[in-house]
């Protein structure tokens, strides 16, 4: 076990007695990014005069810059502008949250390339090991520096000056090699697990989707009779089932007036469109949102088995997401949300319909936008849907339930386990850069 002294700063705690702390201003010096540039200078894919830079994202969603995810920026043969070199360690010194704040990732290739105007770059020149330098910024211990030394509301920021009076906890340069050596190797192991843990989360989501498909548009008896459905991309259905356009049972109705601004702990049930595609699958009987009673005054109501559209998505993958409401509670829909109301059909089953991959790919051509995508109650009312019996519906449905339940509580289990390691990795490599753990 190492013997500890204290550091002297509070929130570093005690470090190793033969480590240093240097100020990151004493290691090397921090450099900006791309300047003078406008929108017509950048391009994704590479063309003549164009020079590969780092994107916000590559720093933001890695450790060590990705070579293959570079976008192209036009550089002229008498323009000056910072190169970044191997080693050099990369910051986020703005974003829009508190969680991006302050990452880093090391570039360790070779070849010419530029950092994009948000961010910094920092350049080692004594007393660190890089690599070593990456993880400590990266942990935990620093990220909380980073977050009590921020500021803004809208954007925020980490001023520069914030940066470079980092307090390093600095072991001799053969422990700190040591040290990223071990956090290279076992961070390795922990990605390998955690790609092959999200390809079996891929693969468990098209059984589900599959399980969807051919349950909605072939039933449930093997040895039922098919016929064309009249639609290419849909194939057989049995005979006896009917192919029916939406506005032929149900009508459109529209959410209005809740903002995020207007979500509170507790008060009257409530969905906004975001929460159709990131808090539920098919159905659900009870809202996580909540609004007061005062805004629901003037809000739109749902009720029982009404289907509820995403008008608004990021993606045309989540544009049109769909669920079904099978809660007792009044409730209330936000703006962007599309209600269908219908009494006719079994609403579970109609949400199942509704998800399949025939109707999704329907409704992701019907979808405008780029960096919002709409989609309207005009376009989703023409969509037809295989209908069986009404009691065939009910039998399919539950089937559907039961299984895609079970489809479910894998996936849960998994994202568990992907969370856990998450957090083993972040634990780890506190633990290495502030000297709490043998190498062993």
């Amino acid at each position: 076990m190492k013997n500890l002294k204290n550091s002297g700063i509070e929130w570093l705690g005690e470090i190793p007695e033969h480590w240093e702390i240097k100020r990151l201003r004493y290691v090397g010096y921090i450099f900006g990014g791309l300047t003078g540039k406008t929108a017509k200078d950048f391009n994704r894919e590479y063309q003549k005069g164009f020079k590969p830079y780092i994107t916000f994202t590559n720093v933001c969603n890695n450790i060590i810059i990705d070579s293959n995810k570079m976008e192209y920026v036009s550089i002229g043969d008498l323009e000056t502008q910072n190169k970044v070199l191997k080693n050099d360690i990369l910051f986020l010194q703005t974003s829009e949250t508190f969680d991006d704040i302050g990452k880093t990732a090391i570039y360790l290739d070779d070849k010419e390339v530029y950092l994009n105007t948000f961010c910094k770059g920092f350049r080692v020149e004594k007393s660190a090991y890089p690599l070593f330098l990456n993880y400590i910024f990266i942990s935990l211990t620093y990220k909380r520096y980073f977050l009590s030394n921020c500021s803004g509301f809208t954007r925020i920021n980490l001023r520069q000056e914030h940066l470079l009076d980092i307090p390093l906890i600095l072991p001799p340069l053969k422990e700190q090699e040591q040290i990223a050596n071990f956090l290279d190797e076992k961070c390795e192991k922990i990605q390998n697990f955690i790609e092959k843990k999200e390809k079996l989360l891929s693969l468990l989501q098209e059984q589900k989707q599959a399980l969807i498909n051919e349950t909605i548009t072939k039933g449930l008896d093997k040895n039922v009779k098919l016929k064309n459905s009249g639609i290419e991309w849909l194939g057989e259905i049995p005979e006896h089932w009917e192919m029916v356009r939406l506005a032929n049972f149900g009508i459109f109705l529209k959410g209005n007036g809740i903002s995020r601004q207007d979500l509170i702990e507790d008060g009257e049930p409530a969905i906004h469109y975001g929460d159709i595609y990131t808090k539920y699958e098919i159905s659900t009987t009870a809202l996580k949102s909540r609004i007061s009673t005062e805004t629901a005054q003037n809000i739109t109501s749902i009720h029982n088995g009404d289907i509820l559209f995403a008008g608004s998505g990021e993606t045309k993958e989540d544009i049109g997401k769909n669920i079904v409401y099978l809660g007792k509670e009044k409730a209330f829909a936000g703006g962007d949300v599309i209600i269908f109301r219908q009494k006719k059909n079994n609403a579970l089953f109609l949400s199942y319909a509704l998800n399949t991959k025939y109707v999704k790919s329907l409704k992701g051509i019907d979808s405008k936008g780029e960096i919002i995508v709409h989609i309207y109650a005009s376009n989703l009312k023409d969509i037809k849907i295989p209908i069986p019996p009404l009691k065939e519906q009910e039998q399919i449905a539950n089937f559907l339930d039961e299984k895609c339940e079970k489809i479910d509580s894998l996936i849960t289990k998994i994202k568990k386990q992907i969370e856990l390691i998450k957090e083993y990795k972040t634990t780890l490599i506190n633990e290495a850069v502030c000297g709490r753990m043998d190498l062993k």
